[in-house]
């Protein structure tokens, strides 16, 4: 009875914390996989309830059970390693900083690219000789490219138009990183990425296979209500590219 009650309780929260993240407006469908979580929850709590986990064979129940642990073990090592490079401070004068695009509107940034805007202009203003790259394409629900976008919040912010580089084709963070590599050369010197806390992980090793490498992290910070969230997507993404990898 109490493991059925644990069953429900997940799955209430799930559903919730899905119906929270679409209410707010987060501009992607990442929401509907609480929904799923929740339905799988609720199977679970129909499978403990028929008390068909008893029926399955000995053989089968251990197998289950050892690939369930190894699967919670990944996922709380990746985790580990995702919050781990959250912190750290930018080093000093950098010859590029890298803004990675997040969703614009005609309104302006999206709450997660003004976090990375913000921390960029700050940076900028520190450091007047660094030069930056905004890198991001148009998506289909955006009225202008996210480079337009960031350009022109940071002249808004202050910062010189002309520091400011932009890279409007890239679609997802490995082309961000390609395409601003042409756009700097290969001997760019001392490069720092901005982008969220939770991103960050994700970031470096990409900019790395993309030939950027010794790439300094600028981290921007993130909405706490956003952040399981976003932490079950970074971990889904990097198993994505593990698996493309693989093939």
């Amino acid at each position: 009875m109490k493991i059925q009650l644990i069953w429900i309780i997940l799955a209430l929260l799930c559903a919730l914390y899905g119906i929270l993240i679409f209410g707010t407006g987060s501009g992607t469908g990442f929401f509907l996989v609480w929904f799923a979580a929740a339905a799988g929850f609720l199977m679970l709590f129909f499978f403990s309830r028929a008390q068909l986990w008893l029926r399955l064979p000995f053989p089968a129940r251990t197998a289950i059970a050892v690939l369930l642990c190894v699967l919670c073990a990944v996922f709380l090592l990746t985790e580990f390693r995702i919050i781990r490079a959250f912190g750290g401070r930018p080093e000093k004068d950098l010859d590029y900083l890298i803004v990675l695009g997040a969703q614009v509107r005609e309104s302006g940034p999206s709450v997660v690219l003004k976090y990375r805007l913000d921390t960029a202009a700050e940076y900028l203003k520190e450091n007047p000789e660094t030069l930056c790259v905004v890198s991001g394409g148009r998506g289909y629900n955006e009225p202008f490219s996210e480079a337009e976008g960031m350009k022109r919040y940071l002249v808004r912010c202050g910062i010189e138009e002309g520091r400011i580089l932009m890279e409007p084709e890239s679609k997802n963070t490995q082309q961000n990183f390609e395409y601003t590599l042409a756009l700097i050369g290969k001997d760019h010197g001392a490069v720092g990425i901005v982008t969220n806390d939770f991103h960050m992980y994700r970031a470096l090793k990409i900019a790395g296979r993309a030939g950027i490498k010794g790439a300094c992290p600028v981290t921007a910070p993130s909405s706490l209500l956003y952040l399981p969230n976003n932490l079950l997507r970074e971990f889904l993404a990097l198993i994505a590219g593990m698996i493309r990898d693989i093939l």
